[in-house]
């Protein structure tokens, strides 16, 4: 070998050995990087003709764990439909009151037979009538604020769903266009590590809102399909997902009346169902699950509650003054209960403006009856006896609630 072959050697020597502690360092200053898969410099022998003249960079190869990282993302995709049942369930539980707290549904049904009850002790007084009409007023509230925060949740719901949308269909095209950026770099012999590390963070992205499987293809292009069987992602053409937004929604909006949004894929519409659909298992099916199953199956449980509490004190044995189908202390929205309508009773509960001074109601009408022209007597503690005998079982029945 010559003096100037043995000079071009050892410089691709030096070179290699510069790029392969590029390497490295890299794999270690990445190490904690999401996406990032580690690197290993190929080498081969750097030739003349027939003649050895050092070593060359052969490639750059990039190493992933397809196994982990399926794994990883079904978690991930787990993890955050899990998160988004026990958001809800947090929050309701926080309008609903827990046994322990003060303004909790039971809470207010034990202050509202308290009230009652020291009524019934001194029915002359107003102040302690008062409390009772406060009382009740209290226990109104908790129900219809806890019923409101279920719709409020469903509404968020709804436009979690619109921004999960346009983010998987931005990620999805992001996907597509690196796909063709990597075909690219392959066929041309250059590294493409950096957009497949760019391509991993896009799909994870997209895997903790559906769960998906990565196949890969040729050229160092990959496929994406949803762990139900829908193609995200083949070629060069992606899915499109739609999604209409609704803002506000209240108790009787569903997607089987059409008032509310599904889900469409390339202007198809698929099954959000929680459970076997093709989107099953992430965020999107949970809060599509919140919004469809999940709140309206509280909202049934605050207005069996609601209808319950009306009910009891609608009974015509309970007070003889008022006339046939007038409506109870508690009312729909002022007016007596139809069974009928009983769908987002929680929200419209009220007590009867007859008994309420602040709406030019008298509260001797607690004690006397409801619908009572004159004042009786004021030591007639019978009615209040009975209400209180009255809630004492709606009380046992709300405290066997699941």
């Amino acid at each position: 070998m010559s003096i100037s072959g043995a000079m071009h050697a050892a410089l691709s020597g030096l070179s290699t050995t510069a790029r392969g502690a590029e390497v490295v360092s890299t794999n270690i200053a990445n190490a904690q990087t999401e996406g990032y898969g580690r690197r290993e410099m190929q080498v081969a022998v750097r030739e003349l003709g027939a003649t050895s003249q050092g070593v060359r960079v052969a490639g750059i190869v990039r190493h992933a764990d397809p196994v982990a990282i399926s794994d990883r993302r079904l978690a991930s995709a787990g993890t955050g439909a899990r998160t988004v049942a026990s958001d809800f369930l947090k929050r309701i539980e926080t309008a609903v009151g827990t046994p322990d707290s003060e303004t909790s549904i039971n809470a207010r049904i034990a202050a509202f037979e308290r009230a009652l009850i020291e009524a019934s002790s001194r029915p002359d007084s107003e102040a302690r009538l008062n409390s009772v009409a406060q009382a009740a007023k209290n226990l109104v509230t908790q129900i219809s604020t806890a019923a409101s925060e279920v719709q409020l949740q469903r509404a968020k719901a709804d436009d979690l769903i619109e921004d999960e949308v346009a983010r998987l269909n931005k990620a999805l095209a992001q996907v597509a266009d690196l796909n063709t950026k990597v075909l690219a770099h392959v066929g041309t012999g250059r590294d493409a590590s950096g957009l497949m590390d760019q391509r991993q963070q896009v799909i994870d992205a997209i895997a903790a809102i559906i769960p998906l499987r990565e196949v890969p293809r040729d050229g160092g292009k990959i496929a994406l399909y949803s762990t139900g069987g829908a193609v995200l992602l083949d070629g060069s053409a992606s899915a499109t997902f739609g999604f209409i937004p609704v803002g506000v929604i209240t108790p009787d909006m569903t997607t089987a009346s059409g008032a509310l949004s599904g889900l469409t894929i390339n202007g198809q519409a698929i099954p959000t169902v929680a459970e076997g659909g093709l989107i099953s298992g992430g965020s999107m099916a949970a809060h599509f699950a919140l919004r469809d199953v999940l709140a309206p199956q509280m909202q049934e449980k605050l207005d069996a509650i609601a209808r319950d509490l009306v009910e009891r004190f609608q009974d015509p044995a309970l007070d003889l003054t008022r006339a046939t189908g007038a409506a109870g202390l508690f009312t729909d929205l002022g007016n007596p209960f139809v069974p009928a309508n009983e769908l987002g009773l929680a929200q419209r509960l009220q007590v009867n403006p007859i008994v309420d001074p602040a709406q030019s109601g008298a509260l001797w009408k607690l004690r006397d009856g409801l619908g009572a022209a004159v004042q009786g007597a004021l030591g007639n503690a019978g009615l209040l006896n009975d209400m209180a005998a009255v809630l004492s079982a709606i009380l046992v029945y709300h405290l066997a609630l699941p």
